[in-house]
């Protein structure tokens, strides 16, 4: 009979001395974990901390501290703002994920949902929106309250499961391959600025080197803390330039700060006419949520032993919490946009932990890098960077694109979704494939034929031609003029 006084994990979990390997008793947690959605979750009664937890923690704030500089850099560029300015933004957006929404949500009130990152891909369009006259809290907000009316309609579930897996590995394979090869061209690119391109010849051969022998003697886990370690100490002993220049300090707190005319960001509050030209980009950001979000939940189900349904990553919550961070930080005077955490689920997964525990740690170190300011210009070091993004992020999902495109007709969809992600950009890889799928026209012809009308082509097709509309009005179709912008020089 059971025990009303303990929870079903204190009930059914045993110590690491009841299993021959390590690898199966971190197995056995995930299968006994019963998470309680959107109800106080505690450590040690619903989940422990194990020293594997460390890992994801680190990659996720090595990944925070550049994805959110970047972001926020990207904006401050064309309005004329000083590095100073990014690295305290950067900073307070830090203590807000931290504090507010990686601890209280992911660690304690839904351990099924992601930490809410960084959407990485939207950066190359920040000129664009700053030069549509767009404003970062007006596109914050907007990106907050789509995302959540398609958490809470469970419209990013429904796409997800009308992927198929060759779709899906295409986009991962895609997704992989450039993240690479661009983060190896931003390597060389570094070390050519002051003539020493041989120590990122030297960096990447020894990463190869250690990713391989941590996956001969299966410790894979260790490659983000190990890389960024390796990569640091390599370039310092070939005699890369690096100084210390963040001092410890807490970031000014007032939104009136931030939100100031003359003080912060020096735009003052939105008006109607910066909602109207963010709307385009806001559309794009959260209909770019869907792949993204289902790249990382398949990577849990790749990486995951069977029976372990209950962790995995809801795909609906996440985006709920993640447009709670994005209205919310955005209001405050944070210039990040928000996403599904990539470089915390990739390395919780190979790791073979759950979401909750890692993500107090996460949150304890966010915190502990904004308010020391020293940790931010290491992980911000292209050699350390770039490795630690390559280990933790895009090699993991080549490998699990590869897997998924093993079997059947998968590959075809897989190529088609690399081609036409490689012709526009990965949205429009993702919804064109997708509605090619389904209708049956590529991959397995029998998959559409269980979808029914809706969704075999009702909802592919409308999800592909809005975001065609989106893409066209400001512009992404190659060769092809912005359509707003053209509607401006008419009138």
């Amino acid at each position: 009979m059971k025990d009303n006084n303990k929870s079903s994990y204190q009930a059914l979990r045993q110590p690491r001395s009841a299993f021959a390997t390590r690898a199966e008793y971190l197995d056995h947690e995930l299968q006994v974990m019963e998470p309680r959605r959107w109800r106080p979750n505690l450590p040690f009664r619903d989940y422990r901390f194990e020293v594997e937890d460390w890992v994801p923690a680190l990659a996720a704030t090595i990944g925070k501290i550049v994805m959110v500089a970047a972001v926020v850099g990207a904006f401050a560029g064309p309005l004329g703002l000083s590095r100073e300015f990014v690295i305290e933004n950067a900073r307070f957006e830090m203590l807000i994920a931290a504090i507010l929404f990686v601890v209280l949500i992911s660690g304690f009130l839904n351990p099924t949902s992601n930490l809410a990152g960084t959407h990485g891909p939207l950066i190359p369009l920040i000129p664009l929106i700053v030069a549509s006259g767009g404003h970062p809290m007006a596109l914050g907000l907007l990106i907050g309250v789509f995302g959540f009316i398609l958490g809470i309609t469970k419209g990013g579930s429904l796409l997800a499961k009308l992927t198929s897996n060759g779709v899906c590995g295409g986009l991962l394979l895609y997704l992989g391959f450039i993240g690479v090869t661009g983060q190896v061209a931003k390597l060389f690119a570094w070390a050519n600025g002051f003539d020493m391109a041989y120590i990122a010849f030297a960096v990447i051969i020894c990463t190869i080197i250690m990713y391989a022998w941590l996956e001969h003697i299966q410790m894979r886990w260790l490659a983000i803390p190990l890389g960024a370690v390796l990569a640091a100490a390599i370039a310092f002993a070939l005699g890369a330039p690096f100084e210390f220049s963040t001092e410890p300090g807490i970031p000014n707190l007032s939104p009136s700060y931030w939100w100031g005319e003359d003080t912060g960001w020096k735009l003052g509050l939105p008006g109607l006419e910066h909602f109207i030209a963010v709307m385009p980009f806001a559309v794009l950001a959260v209909a770019m949520w869907s792949p993204d979000f289902l790249g990382h939940r398949v990577f849990q189900e790749l990486s995951y032993p069977k029976k372990t349904d209950e962790v995995l990553m809801n795909i609906d919550d996440t985006m709920i919490s993640a447009s709670a961070r994005q209205a919310v930080g955005s209001a405050l005077g944070g210039g990040n946009i928000a996403s599904s955490w990539g470089t915390y689920i990739v390395p919780a997964a190979i790791a073979r932990r759950p979401i909750p525990a890692g993500a107090i740690l996460t949150g304890l170190l966010c915190v502990v890098a904004a308010v020391w300011g020293y940790p931010m210009d290491l992980a911000i070091w292209q050699p350390v960077l770039s490795v630690a993004l390559i280990v933790g992020v895009f090699l993991p999902l080549l490998e699990a694109g590869m897997q998924m495109t093993r079997e059947g007709k998968t590959t075809q969809s897989a190529a088609i979704v690399i081609f036409s992600s490689a012709l526009v950009n990965p949205v429009f890889g993702w919804s064109l494939t997708m509605l090619l799928d389904n209708l049956g026209l590529i991959g397995c012809k029998e998959r559409g034929k269980e979808l029914g009308h809706t969704g075999r082509w009702v909802i592919p097709g409308v999800t592909f031609l809005v975001l065609c509309t989106v893409m066209a009005a400001i512009g992404m179709f190659p060769g092809i003029p912005a359509l707003l912008e053209s509607f401006r020089t008419l009138h």
